[in-house]
């Protein structure tokens, strides 16, 4: 009896342990890292500081991880150059966390497929609900839908034609399997921003600009460059 339940309890911390959340922590304020270590790993996740930042590209490439909270201002290279780099092999969501509170950087880093934007000092509850609300609609994700001759790799964000292949940051798949969803009716801005944030308090409108721009020219580079039709005043339609 004493061996199956401690078999009970070990399989028990097992399954505990496979469906916690892995996040990279790239921060070079070593006192700010080991907060934000804290306040994750409290918080029910798996949290990893970036320590050699020379192979932090590497460290990304190497490993699954399911969210990485980025400083814009890290050692030997730009937060949002190297979100630029990590775009072009993975779809990992990323959070941008930087001391500058302007929005060049917030549409630059949004441009360049960062999933949220936040400034220092900045809430420790409010970066949990953010962090959450990115897993909830993550998880939300279907499989593969079809849209004309493209198949739609909802969780992994991939569009394929043929052997052609394109990649989408999250909000670009969220966007598009929303207008996907509600294909030949209007939807609004406001549909989108709330589908995306999952709450309106953390709602950017230049952030939803930059992401339909960016799909947009996705589509087009798969040859639909009129897919998504702007209806002024009333929002957007994919025909």
């Amino acid at each position: 009896m004493a061996f199956l339940f401690i078999l009970k309890y070990f399989n028990a911390i097992i399954y505990m342990v496979i469906k916690l959340k892995k996040i990279l922590i790239i921060e070079d304020d070593l006192a700010l890292a080991s907060e934000l270590k804290c306040l994750l790993d409290n918080a029910g996740y798996l949290s990893y500081v970036v320590k050699d930042f020379k192979n932090v590209l590497n460290t990304i490439n190497e490993n699954d991880f399911d969210l990485i909270l980025l400083d814009i201002n890290i050692p030997y290279v730009n937060g949002e150059l190297l979100l630029k780099e990590i775009r072009k092999t993975k779809t990992t969501p990323v959070i941008m966390v930087t001391s500058k509170n302007t929005e060049a950087d917030e549409v630059l880093s949004i441009s360049y497929g960062a999933d949220d934007f936040i400034t220092k000092p900045y809430n420790p509850t409010i970066l949990l609900l953010r962090i959450n609300n990115i897993f909830k609609r993550t998880s939300n994700l279907g499989s593969i839908i079809n849209y004309k001759d493209l198949k739609v790799n909802v969780g992994k964000g991939i569009i394929t034609k043929g052997t052609q292949e394109v990649i989408l940051t999250k909000n670009e798949m969220i966007i598009f399997n929303y207008l996907l969803n509600n294909q030949n009716r209007i939807v609004s801005r406001d549909e989108l921003m709330t589908d995306l944030w999952n709450n309106s308090e953390y709602v950017n409108d230049n952030a939803l600009t930059v992401n339909i721009s960016r799909l947009r020219a996705k589509l087009k580079d798969l040859g639909y460059e009129n897919a998504i039709e702007t209806r002024k005043k009333a929002g957007y339609i994919l025909s």
